[in-house]
């Protein structure tokens, strides 16, 4: 691997479309259902207008006992316009402040982030990570209940991917042919992955600091992982570390994340598949699925020694328990982290399936009744899952359980607006029949799990944009997922109507259970991205305050605004009439929309949580700088003067240090 592939494939993080079935495209149902939308849309915003309640029925009949939060009817701050400067862009009386940036010393001896970036693979695994992406605030007193203190707490944040470029005080060093040849380097950047655990807190002037905590923590893409589900001690997760297959090292690209009605953390692993390498002639369905390729992303399998060779998942053995053919397979995972016990191991919950998650969303959770949640497939042509565990949720009880008994289900959009959720479930005679009719086989629900895109092809998803993030409305119930774009799509139509897409859109369906569980619902197109005259949101044209393209960072305040955060790249964002990637602000009973930030030059914006008192906003600042070299920083965010750019969380505050919005 030569340095310009290596930067070339750094720039582009993403993996390669791997899903080759003939499972209709949302594209193709929503050329035969437009009128269909275009009523439901409408109807929608009409009994709105009108004073119907859109609160499914087992909010409204608890309405008396809950505090559900009013409909908002404007966003009350003056939309900023698009810009390409390199620094954060706010409206007037709001104020961001960059924090824990990449190289912060949060434990262990506390290193100190040396500005040529010569730190090394320890000092690295003691300071927080690069390319800061989903995160959640835990109040400190949410360990032994809902939490609500605003001004103490622990933030724990996903570090998505590296960039060796800025890694390194030189970039990365190879050999004459492209190889890796420095050990120290290559520990370093895989430190650099994984999560942070950082305890802070607010004093009088609202200013955050980090504390020198035993809860300070970082996992690592070495960290010993414990595995658990249908899928712990397959013979498919068996490997060289773990002959019984039941733990694994690390975690890796922790794109967006979720917390746990009980109050831990959920990172979820998303393009891993480019971490490792296959030589076989004849690469098994586990890998070739999943885009699993001859070369990697950066090369850390040409290093000698059992800590790189895991990267090779080649067959080098006449056993599995003496190589790591299966080592791919101990990663797509979603991970479990107790954030306030820095000795617990962290869990890979395989019955939530394995794929390139991009987050994870829980339903409104009710003691008595199963547990819900929903992770999408970030990849062109993949799927929204949909998850409901076997028992009830269960205050004060072990309910880590619940993740690993229960049952993975699929969309399917249908063209009359409807939608289904299809069982991956080897129990269920659909699946079974669908398996028959197309000549696929499972030995046990473990290898279903494990081969969840396969799965899911035989049951008869429909293909979806890169579906990202979610969010669920705490007014409406309805479920939002970002489809941030697809370059691959060939063919227009009146819903969708590019070619290729490059914009994305908004999709939100209601369950027609009360209770989530169900599988069937209803589904309607929120907003299609794009610039003015050609973007829409519930048929209106975006216009200049709210023009946006690749919608990916979703979320709902409690107030009832979805919260968009967008992931441009390339020409879109170097020369598109989109500026920097934003942040909007969105009301869905209107449809109102404003953009609220703006970030520095080449970021992405991400990672969205909130203090009890939503005085303090915490968004991540992923990349800024992307594209640049060890010599040309195309960045100096957030240091300013020459520095080498850092991604951050960004602390947003009102400058009256009143609520938000």
């Amino acid at each position: 691997m030569n340095h310009d592939k290596m930067t070339a494939i750094n720039a582009q993080h993403r993996e390669p479309p791997a899903n080759s079935s003939n499972n209709l495209h949302l594209n193709d149902v929503l050329a035969q259902s437009r009128r269909q939308l275009i009523k439901g849309s409408a109807a929608l915003c009409a009994l709105s207008f009108m004073g119907v309640s859109l609160i499914p029925k087992a909010r409204a009949e608890s309405a008396e006992t809950e505090t559900t939060p009013s409909p908002i009817t404007r966003l009350p701050f003056e939309a900023i316009p698009i810009s390409r400067a390199d620094s954060i862009q706010l409206p007037e009386g709001f104020s961001g402040e960059a924090f824990i940036p990449w190289g912060t010393p949060i434990t262990g001896r506390y290193p100190s982030f040396l500005e040529d970036a010569s730190n090394t693979a320890q000092d690295q695994a003691e300071q927080t990570g690069m390319h800061h992406d989903g995160m959640h605030f835990f109040p400190i007193d949410a360990q032994v209940g809902a939490g609500k203190r605003s001004d103490h707490g622990l933030l724990v944040v996903n570090h998505e991917y590296i960039d060796p470029q800025l890694l390194h005080p030189n970039g990365p060093t190879l050999s004459t042919v492209g190889e890796r040849t420095n050990a120290d380097e290559v520990r370093k950047e895989i430190n650099a992955h994984g999560v942070s655990v950082v305890e802070i807190q607010r004093d009088s002037r609202g200013r955050w600091s980090v504390l020198p905590s035993t809860r300070n923590r970082r996992i690592t893409g070495v960290t010993p992982m414990r595995i658990e589900g249908p899928a712990r001690g397959h013979a498919l997760m068996q490997t060289r570390y773990s002959p019984s297959g039941t733990t694994s090292r690390g975690t890796l690209n922790n794109c967006a994340s979720g917390h746990t009605p009980w109050g831990t953390y959920l990172t979820c692993e998303e393009n891993w598949a480019g971490y490792f390498s296959n030589q076989d002639a004849e690469p098994p369905r586990e890998h070739s699925r999943y885009g699993i390729q001859k070369t990697t992303r950066y090369g850390w399998e040409t290093l000698t020694g059992d800590e790189f060779q895991r990267f090779d998942a080649s067959q080098q053995a006449d056993s599995p328990l003496k190589d790591y053919r299966n080592e791919p397979n101990t990663f797509g995972w979603v991970v479990e982290i107790d954030p306030f016990n820095p000795d617990a191991t962290p869990i890979k919950h395989t019955a939530l399936g394995r794929f390139a998650h991009e987050g994870i969303i829980f339903a409104p959770t009710e003691p008595g009744q199963r547990l819900v949640c929903y992770s999408g497939d970030d990849s062109a042509n993949e799927y929204i899952y949909k998850y409901v565990s076997r028992n009830p949720y269960r205050p004060r009880s072990d309910n880590s359980r619940l993740l690993d008994e229960g049952i993975l289900y699929v969309a399917r959009f249908n063209a009359d607006g409807t939608g289904d959720w299809l069982a991956l479930d080897l129990r269920d005679p659909d699946f079974q029949k669908a398996c028959t009719a197309k000549g696929v086989q499972f030995s046990d629900q473990g290898e279903v799990l494990i081969n969840t895109r396969l799965a899911a092809d035989v049951a008869g998803a429909t293909k979806m944009d890169r579906p990202e993030w979610g969010a669920i409305n705490p007014i409406s119930g309805e479920v939002y997922f970002t489809l941030t774009n697809n370059s691959a799509r060939k063919t227009a139509d009146a819903a969708n109507p590019r070619s290729p897409n490059p914009y994305g859109h908004i999709i939100r369906w209601q369950e027609s259970s009360p209770d989530y569980s169900g599988t069937h619902f209803n589904w309607s197109i929120y907003l299609l991205a794009g610039p003015e005259q050609e973007g829409q949101i519930q048929e209106q044209f975006l216009q200049a305050e709210n023009i946006l393209a690749s919608p990916d960072g979703l979320w709902f305040d409690p107030a009832g605004r979805l919260w968009i955060q967008t992931d441009m790249s390339g020409d879109q964002l170097s020369s598109g009439p989109f500026g920097n990637n934003q942040m909007l602000v969105s009301d869905p009973t209107t449809g109102e929309t404003k953009r609220f930030l703006v970030a520095p030059i080449g970021a992405e914006v991400t990672g969205i949580t909130a203090t009890p008192d939503f005085r303090t906003l915490f968004i991540n600042i992923q990349h800024p700088g992307e594209g640049s070299t060890s010599k040309r920083f195309t960045s100096h965010w957030p240091s300013g003067e020459d520095k080498r750019p850092r991604s951050a969380t960004l602390v947003i505050n009102r400058t009256n240090n009143r609520p938000l919005i």
